[in-house]
């Protein structure tokens, strides 16, 4: 059955980073996958996890810059990251901020994130 979502919930994170999840727990109840758009602002960062998920992410604007146990990578506006369940990463946003879409497997949650704290 064909659903359509009119509009995204607006997932309340610190330090001016917004998360509009469309698809996920949230907006349409689905746990098996989490669609969300995301805009981060120059300089923006959080803390590592280690998720439950797996994350697949389309950079549409600015750098996504990823550290994780080989290094650190930036990506740029038109390339896209795969990173596995497990693998701890730490995400920040380039000089001129990011805007992204980011795809998770199964479906983003606080708790699977895990957060460093």
């Amino acid at each position: 059955m064909v659903r359509k979502i009119d509009s995204a919930t607006r997932i309340p994170v610190p330090g001016g980073k917004t998360i509009d999840e469309y698809v996920g727990r949230v907006n349409s109840g689905d746990g098996q996958i989490s669609i969300a758009h995301m805009t981060a602002p120059a300089g923006w960062d959080e803390p590592a996890q280690t998720p439950e998920f797996g994350e697949y992410t389309l950079v549409l604007k600015g750098t996504v810059i990823v550290e994780h146990e080989a290094g650190t990578t930036e990506i740029n506006a038109g390339q896209a990251f795969v990173s596995e369940p497990g693998e701890k990463v730490r995400y920040s946003s380039g000089p001129e901020g990011a805007e992204y879409v980011a795809v998770c497997l199964p479906a983003f949650s606080p708790e699977t994130a895990n957060r460093d704290e």
